[in-house]
């Protein structure tokens, strides 16, 4: 199936494999690893760049496999939670880092219309997130006063 406004046919690239008991090589406790779950968040860490760290720096293949539980509920029972949820915030950021660019290249047609486009994923998005009662219904994308939302 073709991707909306991109130029790829598809997804490709491996996929994980099933496994539902923790692996052998993995150390930690599934406590520690809520630690530092927990600890990473505080430190201002996104969850996939928390499933990233766990895995790059500490071993741990899935947070699920080991704790039982996904790391949004970890952050969820923890009582931590972002302004936006994630696949947004990283739409809003590159909105803003477009709208900047454009500050200073008014002419430049090809990113007028990329922001278009990038603008037509957070509508999408926003629309997705507010039937699934993650944002609330008066919910608007305003990039002047979304910009203190992506500063924190």
């Amino acid at each position: 199936m073709a991707r909306i406004h991109s130029r790829k046919k598809g997804k490709s690239g491996s996929t994980r494999p099933p496994r539902l008991e923790k692996p052998v090589w993995v150390e930690r406790s599934a406590d520690e690893v809520e630690n530092l779950v927990v600890k990473l968040a505080r430190k201002g860490s996104s969850k996939s760049m928390i499933g990233t760290i766990l895995r790059d720096s500490y071993g741990i293949p899935l947070v699920k496999v080991v704790c039982g539980r996904k790391v949004s509920e970890i952050l969820e029972e923890n009582e931590i939670e972002a302004a936006l949820p994630e696949d947004l915030l990283n739409l809003v950021k590159k909105a803003l880092n477009i709208r900047n660019h454009l500050e200073s290249n008014k002419r430049d047609l090809e990113t007028k219309k990329g922001l278009q486009r990038t603008e037509s994923k957070i509508f999408r998005l926003i629309k997705y997130y507010k039937k699934k009662k993650v944002l609330p219904m008066d919910f608007k994308y305003k990039p002047d006063e979304i910009r203190t939302l992506v500063a924190r």
